[in-house]
């Protein structure tokens, strides 16, 4: 979803919360800056249950679908928050992480947070990047 007169381009992936709660999953401001809302191990509106690797990683590939569909990458990636429910599974996802943006040492912050809107989901990333040369 693009609305062509506004200089800030809105992006959605058609997850069911997206139009139930009035949000995008990814908004790109005219400086160059994308921040990609929070992100779940939910695919095709369900849950693809895991281990809290497992959720982390999916949930991460559902933040690059939506950063491709603006042509960036995880390359273009400058921060990150994944927001945990438990401490134990601290290293399983900084694990993801750091398999995922090793090379990219993106800004990163993990907060335990008391639950998510599903108790089977441990894991929800949120993600900015920022396209070089924007006006």
């Amino acid at each position: 979803m693009t609305d062509e007169a506004s200089p800030v381009r809105r992006i959605s992936t058609g997850a069911p919360w997206e139009e139930k709660f009035g949000y995008s999953r990814a908004v790109e401001l005219p400086s160059g800056l994308v921040l990609v809302a929070g992100c779940t191990s939910v695919v095709n509106g369900q849950i693809a249950a895991g281990s809290p690797y497992e959720q982390t990683v999916t949930a991460f590939d559902v933040a690059f679908a939506a950063l491709e569909q603006l042509g960036l990458g995880r390359e273009d990636v400058v921060r990150t928050r994944m927001y945990i429910t438990h401490a134990r599974d601290v290293d399983e996802v900084g694990r993801a992480h750091k398999e995922l943006f090793d090379a990219v040492r993106p800004a990163a912050s993990m907060i335990i947070v008391s639950g998510f809107v599903d108790p089977s989901l441990v894991v929800e990333v949120e993600v900015e990047a920022y396209r070089g040369g924007a006006q």
